[in-house]
């Protein structure tokens, strides 16, 4: 079972102020940076998520622009998993407003799978005071998050074993998870638009031409999908970015942001008890070009002084090819062990160094948890403009959604 949110953050904004009810609303930054989500009403303008603001606005001027709260959303995330958690043991947060459960052996506790849907449904109903949800069943998970969108919004779309292969036959490729833009632009080529096609070839086929990603279609299109309901899993990342209000090349500017998105991961990084051994740095360039770079270092770090030091080094080494729009920091490689790659920074950082800033963090954070985020501001921030800071605090908020996923 796929419980999907119906355009979960608009829809807090209009639970919020009913005074936004039936009008087209766009959450998402206010000049720049992507669509988070939009309400129905905005999307008969053909708006979606991650469509540039811009983009937004062309095709609907009149609508209404807000930006994200991100707290709120993660309050009501909250209060939608407790009340899901109540149907299955199994229950596995995909999103800050999507979740898989195993409903498995249950009808005993609530009638016909399709009934233990509705009173789903009506549990997170009644414990956001109005959110609306759709559900997807299924035999396998990937089917069962197609199968929530198949009635949005405020649906319940039940898929049987028996009517699988009919089902597939016409399905898009494109609207298998996992099959992206370039990917269905590709099998486009070879006159691949649903799964039946994909059937006229054999596994080989599809393995030689696209790897893993092949022989994953492969499988998708016959219904085969081994992936069980997985509780809770260990986070794999931690990350910041920001689309900037202008684009540039400015380097002091770039490394401006470097250093915030380094304080923003590395403070919840140590808030989580996490270290991690590879930095990735994101670039988006401005006709939307985008590359990432990372290096993993010898040994596993949270300091926000070594984040922004190795951030740094892979900025500096590269050739920029055009204005930058938006640029990010992640920290990943949690685990102990694994291979190391090629260092930018010093081989052999003294570890009293590292202990040193340590204890600088320790402090800083402790401060800021008390008096708040700009309690202590560093020194090479000193000359940023106070609502760029409040930026970095949107990011954090941000980031506190994307540890459900």
């Amino acid at each position: 079972m796929h419980m999907d949110m119906d355009a979960f953050f608009a829809s807090i904004e209009q639970l919020d102020d009913p005074s936004l009810r039936g009008k087209p609303l766009i959450v998402g930054g206010e000049h720049r940076g992507v669509v988070s989500t939009c309400s129905y009403e905005a999307r008969k303008f053909g708006i979606h998520s991650a469509m540039p603001i811009a983009e937004a606005r062309r095709r609907c001027p009149h609508g209404i622009y807000i930006k994200p709260r991100m707290k709120r959303y993660v309050e009501m995330s909250a209060l939608v998993r407790e009340a899901i958690s109540a149907f299955s043991p199994l229950v596995e947060m995909a999103s800050v407003d999507e979740a898989y459960l195993d409903a498995t052996g249950l009808e005993r506790l609530f009638g016909p799978v399709e009934e233990m849907g509705r009173q789903l449904k009506e549990a997170v109903r009644d414990a956001t005071g109005g959110l609306t949800c759709s559900v997807g069943i299924a035999p396998v998970k990937f089917l069962a998050k197609i199968s929530s969108e198949q009635r949005k919004p405020d649906g319940l779309f039940l898929l049987r074993p028996e009517q699988v292969a009919p089902f597939l036959e016409s399905l898009p490729v494109r609207a298998v998870p996992g099959v992206g833009r370039q990917f269905a632009a590709a099998l486009a080529q070879l006159g691949v638009k649903t799964c039946g096609d994909v059937l006229r070839g054999n596994e080989d086929f599809w393995t030689r031409r696209f790897g893993k990603a092949g022989t994953a279609l492969w499988e998708r299109a016959q219904g085969i999908d081994p992936r069980e309901v997985v509780p809770w899993t260990s986070p794999k990342s931690e990350s910041a970015e920001v689309t900037l209000d202008r684009d540039t090349r400015d380097l002091v500017i770039l490394r401006s942001w470097l250093l915030r998105h380094a304080e923003r991961v590395g403070a919840s990084l140590r808030r989580h008890g996490l270290a991690g051994r590879t930095i990735t740095l994101k670039i988006k360039y401005t006709d939307f070009r985008q590359i990432t770079r990372q290096v993993t270092l010898p040994h596993r770090v949270n300091s926000t002084e070594t984040i922004f030091e190795t951030a740094c080094a892979i900025l500096e080494g590269l050739e920029l090819a055009d204005r930058v729009r938006l640029i990010g920091v992640g920290v990943s490689g949690f685990e102990a062990g694994g291979s190391s790659q090629l260092s930018l920074m010093p081989e052999k950082k003294p570890v009293q160094d590292e202990q040193r800033r340590g204890r600088l963090d320790k402090a800083v954070d402790a401060l800021r948890s008390r008096y708040g985020r700009d309690a202590v501001v560093r020194g090479r921030l000193f000359d940023v403009d106070p609502d760029d800071r409040r930026k970095v605090g949107v990011q954090a908020e941000r980031a506190e959604a994307d540890t459900w996923k």
